[in-house]
């Protein structure tokens, strides 16, 4: 159907009445009063040699989807320099921003959601959305030239991001006693880097309105660095919401719907969303890294057996099935499991 015709953070500096298109009558939005849940923090670093770290890897994948990475090379000033840019852009004037904005029906670009049907409900936040890899990929145009660092500071980024998930998914493999190349070699030699830099304005009605739906990624894994100044990041466990923490150093990592699949339900995909907040913006900036469009991502053979059949089928092009599932407020991982 498209496009909004305006972004969320002019709906929000307009004041006024929110569009019904953004609010949940239930009370959907959530309840800021639940508790911090300890996620494990893993130290990259010591993936390749200590069989410990390996095995707090292999936990906090299985019992929590997720865990906190530091340790990954990059310091405390250079990623707050991360943070200070995604804030920079989206502080810029409208005009500037709409130089890059996204197609209708397109993904790339500074926008907000595609609105698929009537009965979609808005998630309260604007994006940048980029192609950062493969570079031939990249679509500069809509690389902002402004901020003056943008485009260096996320080439950078990109290239070192790059890096660290390969670590990742070869320790994940090792984890599972697995060749460390399978991951790896499933998803394609040119499996994608995709950023969005995400801006969730100030809200008037918390109560009613969602940062960001629950849901799970539909990547292999994803890569967030955090707001420092405020929370809202939720994670799901065991039924129940808790909220994430941030630790200034680390990034977030959290398994996605493929790597669910690839590891035959052995790790799990991150149930997170986000809540909005009355009293201030938060920004944030997500890595996503997504198996080749062309690959089939199925359950590892290493990972099949009489005790634990083939859980979920073979799939292709993921991304395109999810979203159109995602904005129904439905789970397309569903639809791959088998049922015996």
């Amino acid at each position: 159907m498209g496009s909004l015709l305006k972004t969320v953070q002019e709906v929000a500096l307009e004041g006024g009445q929110v569009p019904e298109y953004f609010l949940y009558k239930d009370g959907h939005g959530g309840s800021r009063d639940v508790p911090f849940i300890d996620i494990p923090v893993v130290d990259v670093g010591l993936l390749a040699t200590s069989s410990q770290e390996l095995q707090k890897l292999n936990s906090a994948l299985t019992n929590f989807g997720c865990f906190q990475a530091i340790n990954h090379g990059m310091s405390v000033e250079y990623l707050n320099r991360l943070r200070e840019i995604t804030r920079e852009f989206f502080q810029l004037p409208l005009e500037e921003k709409k130089k890059y904005l996204k197609q209708e029906n397109d993904i790339e670009g500074y926008g907000n959601d595609n609105v698929y049907s009537d009965q979609q409900k808005g998630d309260w936040n604007d994006r940048l959305f980029l192609s950062l890899y493969p570079e031939q990929q990249r679509r500069l145009k809509l690389w902002p030239e402004n901020p003056k660092a943008f485009r260096s500071i996320v080439h950078e980024y990109s290239e070192k991001i790059k890096s660290i998930s390969e670590i990742i998914l070869k320790a994940m493999a090792r984890s599972l006693n697995l060749e460390e190349n399978c991951f790896v070699e499933q998803y394609g030699e040119r499996s994608k880097l995709n950023g969005r830099f995400t801006l969730y304005p100030k809200c008037p009605r918390p109560d009613l309105i969602v940062g960001s739906k629950p849901h799970g990624d539909a990547s292999a894994i994803t890569l967030l660095l955090q707001d420092q100044s405020i929370d809202g990041l939720q994670i799901l466990k065991d039924n129940q919401w808790f909220k994430a923490p941030s630790i200034p150093e680390a990034l977030l990592v959290n398994v996605g719907d493929q790597a669910e699949i690839s590891s035959n339900g052995a790790f799990k995909s991150a149930i997170h969303k986000v809540l909005t907040n009355s009293e201030r913006e938060r920004i944030s900036l997500a890595v996503f890294y997504v198996p080749e469009l062309d690959k089939l991502v199925g359950p590892l053979e290493g990972l099949i057996d009489e005790s634990r059949p083939k859980l979920y089928t073979t799939v292709k092009n993921y991304v395109n099935t999810y979203l159109q599932y995602y904005h129904q407020g439905k789970k397309a991982i569903e639809e791959t499991k088998i049922q015996y």
